[in-house]
């Protein structure tokens, strides 16, 4: 256990006293060195190695005046001494060590000036004899007591979780694999991190792996095996001649080392993969972010990327801040100013009542985060209330423990990782607490256990593993699976948990509506991140009409933003958070907005926030198979259906019309969204009515029609397999046989319009596009106005980020205008201008035209003027902002179509003051 703080700087002050006249190098710097050590009360025999012999590049021998393995390297100079020199020194002898020997730390000293060089931060701190007593914090990597550092990107994560995927893959390659193998690896790290945090003696796990087991690595497993037993077993009742290298370790608990493994099998070189993964500093390791990582490990291609797959810890404060940091901090900070021992102790009961349940746990991290932050927040509450006397306090004031927090994992490994890194979490957060006391704190051997429960969260019970009666906050990031890359089982989850077959949804709605049944009747809070596809288009609105009957609440939201980490090859997954009950919030509704996917959010109060996460009325726009206005129907483009045998590039069509000339009547340009938007030639085999002799003289148009006939007859679809009796045509054409307005069903989010336009029928346009048949002016100019944007934005789906344009509720659903005779004639004219406008641009395609940052000044102020008459089209008064127009739009659709509000008042819930209510959720 380390000295406490004070009993380390009395050292230090009698150290530097002892040694202020100390000149000799050769005579002194052994005595000088051990004595160092035994500040920090480390004995230097047992942990580093004086005269250590290496071999440079050259051949020659020299000698290192100390070095600890993997920790730091000691160059000793006589008093005036150049320690310039000495550094280089140190350097030279790196090449002679083996990898996992490097040191972090090269300390240079001349017995009166200390210099020590971090080499992972590249930072080198100089400092003199006498101000030793202030400096001790700069060797923690000796002491134990070291400031704690939370990175998402701390490279000792990374290379953490990388020399454990090359021992995972080491023994799985000799077949040791499995559940075993997985337990084994949690086992490993807990003692990597124990030794270099204080739980163990320092350099104890490494130690013994270098000395009590063979260089061969024959008895490496038996000798693990060993040490778990012990770990395992109460000192009291060990044996009586266990060897003194295993007497030294203590007795964990926590069942952590229960289970009886097989011995696994080592060699010389997973022997030396433990000692590289050893020789890290794994006590700056962040719980919340190793955990996922550590997963990775696991899966080779996810290990490939490592770093892409752990929820970041700015992410996971996204959810939990505005669940109920906010609310503690803000509180806690104002009863710290105001000193007031009632509300401080009333706050310290409070947190000590407060139970966290994450139904989609994976490794933990949300669960770490908050216990990390609950426990800095009584830790300040400690400090407040014996700012004079906290040295002397009985550490079981810390109130908080592990096992006020549940989880759910559907996989086995991660289960077992959530709960050690909980387990570490809580030895940091007593380290830091050590700093505060001033002695160590050390709640060992374990006591408590966090409550993860390995199953399918969908299938289970939830009152089960956390009791709602004492649960206060409900928080989770459920998977990303989105409504049609649901596997067969998933699909059965969904079925199971709304009772019937949900394809429409996303998976993660399930957690929703379970949340909704656990949470009836009580004052829990809950925040789920999750695809934005649950905030817009046709999700919404299928989702809450199921969540209806609980009557929820939504206190806070994030809108969609990209949920990623920044790490290297890392997928773009666009998100929203919304945290919701079934009280009132306890304070305004906070919205937090995001002008790209990438940016910071910008925060504001919301006097509502519907199920589209806007400050608007609760309405539910339900999608319609016809338009809600008199206006032309809309419908998909052709579906070629055809594996793309039909389709042609410019290099296929010039080839076919090389060989077969009278082709060309048959071949059609062909626009999906792409090649529309940019401005892209592709062309297509357009075969109605074509007479099968001069199909027959066409042999590479003969070519593609079979591979297309041959592609349907393999389908599983018996659809699909119908076609293949007319091979030669779209598998469906709704070429519309008259001129047409094509609408893209996808396009940039950045664009202030979605640029729709007109075509001839001879332009094919496929199921990629949407197509209005004999469009008028007057619908162009609605569709491409603000008007009918901020209907697109915020009640239009998206795919990611990009707007995702649907006939049955972008269109079929949209409140069109009533517009007088003269309206509807000056939008046509406008539009007219618009369409005008862009044909002064015939080298520039559309994605550039109305692009942000290249859109012309005319077509700005054309685009502007349309929207001006559209805007009068609804109402004399001018809109001011986009999200006045939205929240114009769903009344006048709530107008239209008289829909049942879909989120009724809040259920009215005995809900006490914070102090009563919290003491009433934590019965349990």
């Amino acid at each position: 256990m380390p000295l406490a703080l004070s009993e380390i700087r009395s050292r230090a002050f009698r150290f530097a006293h002892d040694w202020v006249d100390e000149a000799d190098e050769i005579a002194e710097a052994q005595t000088f060195l051990n004595e160092f050590f035994n500040v920090f009360g480390i004995a230097r025999r047992r942990v580093a190695a004086f005269e250590f012999r290496v071999t440079y590049t050259d051949g020659m021998r020299g000698r290192i005046d100390l070095l600890w393995k993997g920790v730091v390297l000691v160059e000793m100079k006589s008093r005036g001494g150049d320690l310039d020199r000495a550094f280089a020194q140190a350097r030279d002898y790196f090449p002679g060590l083996a990898d996992h020997d490097l040191p972090r730390f090269i300390l240079v000293c001349d017995f009166d000036r200390f210099r020590l060089y971090d080499l992972d931060t590249d930072t080198i701190t100089d400092f003199v004899l006498a101000a030793l007593p202030e400096r001790i914090e700069l060797f923690g990597f000796i002491s134990g007591w070291r400031v704690r550092r939370y990175e998402a990107q701390s490279p000792v994560n990374v290379h953490a979780a990388e020399r454990m995927g090359a021992l995972h893959d080491a023994l799985a390659e000799q077949g040791y694999q499995g559940h075993e193998l997985e337990v084994l690896l949690v086992r490993l790290v807990f003692c990597m991190f124990a030794e270099d945090t204080g739980i163990f003696e320092t350099a104890a796990f490494r130690g013994f792996l270098e000395s009590q087991t063979a260089a061969n690595g024959a008895d490496l497993g038996a000798r693990l095996n060993d040490l778990f037993d012990v770990l395992n077993t109460v000192e009291d009742e060990r044996q009586g001649n266990l060897p003194d290298d295993l007497r030294a370790f203590p007795y964990v608990n926590g069942r952590l080392f229960e289970e009886r493994l097989r011995p696994a099998a080592f060699n010389s070189g997973m022997r030396d993969a433990l000692l590289n993964a050893a020789a890290l500093d794994w006590g700056d390791i962040s719980p919340a972010i190793f955990g996922a990582l550590f997963q990775s490990i696991m899966n080779e291609v996810l290990r490939r990327r490592l770093g892409a797959h752990y929820t970041s810890e700015e992410n996971i404060l996204k959810a939990l801040e505005p669940l109920f940091l906010d609310d503690l901090r803000a509180r806690v900070t104002a009863a710290v100013a105001g000193r007031s021992r009632p509300r401080l102790t009333a706050l310290h009961d409070e947190l000590a009542r407060v139970r966290v349940f994450d139904p989609a746990c994976g490794c933990g991290n949300f669960l770490v985060v908050a216990y990390r932050e609950l426990r800095r927040l009584e830790l300040d509450i400690l400090r407040a209330l014996y700012p004079d006397n906290l040295p002397e306090l009985d550490t079981r004031m810390i109130r908080l423990d592990v096992d006020r927090f549940y989880g759910i994992e559907l996989h086995e490994f991660p289960t077992q990782i959530a709960q050690l890194a909980l387990w570490l979490c809580d030895h940091q957060m007593n380290q830091e607490a050590s700093r505060a006391f001033g002695r160590a704190v050390l709640r060992f051997p374990l006591r408590a256990s966090p409550h993860v429960a390995n199953g399918n969260a969908l299938r289970m019970d939830w009152q089960a593993v956390a009791p709602r009666d004492g649960v206060s906050f409900l928080v989770g990031n459920p998977p990303f699976v989105g409504a049609r890359m649901k596997s067969a089982e998933q699909a059965q989850d969904v079925a199971h948990v709304f009772g019937r077959p949900m394809g429409e949804l996303d998976y993660v709605a399930c957690w929703y509506r379970k949340a909704a049944e656990y949470i009836d009747g009580t004052a829990i809070r809950c925040a789920l991140v999750s695809t934005n596809s649950l905030s817009q288009g046709e999700q919404p609105g299928i989702l809450w009409t199921q969540l209806a009957p609980f009557r929820l609440q939504i206190h806070f939201a994030h809108r969609t933003f990209q949920w990623n980490n920044d790490a290297r090859d890392v997928a773009a997954v666009h998100c929203v958070i919304i945290g919701f009950a079934q009280t009132e919030p306890p304070a305004s509704r906070r919205l937090f907005d995001y002008a790209g996917p990438r940016s910071l959010p910008q925060e504001r109060a919301a006097a509502n926030i519907n199920v589209y996460l806007l400050d608007a009325p609760n309405v539910l726009v339900m999608p319609r198979s016809t338009p809600l206005a008199n206006v032309p129907p809309m419908e998909f483009g052709s579906m070629p259906n055809d594996d793309g045998h039909l389709l042609l590039s410019e290099d296929e069509r010039a080839a076919i019309l090389a060989e077969c000339p009278d082709s060309a009547p048959w071949i059609r340009r062909c626009l999906g969204s792409r090649e529309y938007l940019n401005d892209l030639h592709r062309w297509c085999l357009w075969l109605i009515d074509i007479p099968p002799e001069t199909l027959r003289r066409m042999r590479p148009i003969v070519e593609r029609v079979a591979a297309v006939r041959a592609y349907r007859l393999e389908s599983k679809r018996p659809a699909t397999q119908r076609l293949a009796a007319t091979p030669s045509l779209f598998g469906e054409n709704r070429q519309p046989s008259l001129n047409y307005l094509l609408v893209p069903s996808a396009s940039s989010e950045d664009r202030p319009y979605i640029p729709v336009g007109f075509m001839p029928p001879e332009v094919i346009a496929t199921n990629l596009c949407l197509v209005v048949p004999d469009a008028d002016h007057y619908l162009f100019g609605v569709l491409t106005s603000s008007m009918h944007m901020s209907w697109v934005r915020n009640i239009g789906g998206r795919l990611e980020s990009r707007y995702r344009y649907s006939a049955t509720l972008t269109y079929n659903a949209f409140p069109f205008p009533s517009p007088s005779e003269v309206q509807r004639a000056q939008i046509a004219e406008r539009a007219q201008e618009v369409l005008d406008i862009r044909e002064r641009y015939p080298q520039t395609s559309l994605a550039a035209l109305y692009n942000p940052e290249t859109m012309p000044p005319d077509l700005v102020n054309a685009h502007r003027s349309l929207d001006r008459v559209v805007d009068r089209a609804y109402r004399a008064q001018p809109f001011a902002t986009d999200l006045e127009r939205v929240r114009y739009l769903l009344l006048e659709y709530q107008r239209l179509v008289a829909p049942l509000d879909p989120r009724p008042p809040a259920r009215r819930i005995n809900r006490p003051s914070r102090r009563s209510s919290a003491s009433r959720s934590a019965s349990t």
